[in-house]
């Protein structure tokens, strides 16, 4: 049996960073298929500035590091989904 754990290591924040900051540019085209889709909070520049600064001072096995990358990929999500 082959081990996954490594697919449960937390990103590091810079990782994090990129990932929440390329998902403000993502674009997508589908049909959510009648679904409601959550609205997707606008956030200035400069709050998502000191955001990044703020978790790039986390230490990398914070719990808030991890928690940040899922909310970026539930951002994702919701852009696709609101079409």
């Amino acid at each position: 049996m082959t081990s996954n754990a490594a697919c449960w290591k937390q990103p590091a924040p810079a990782l994090v960073i990129a990932t929440i900051s390329l998902t403000a540019c993502a674009a997508g085209g589908s049909d959510p298929g009648g679904a409601v889709c959550p609205p997707v909070v606008a956030y200035e520049k400069a709050v998502r500035d000191r955001a990044a600064v703020e978790l790039e001072a986390l230490p990398e096995d914070a719990a808030l590091v991890g928690m940040m990358a899922d909310y970026a990929v539930m951002r994702a999500q919701a852009r696709v989904c609101a079409g």
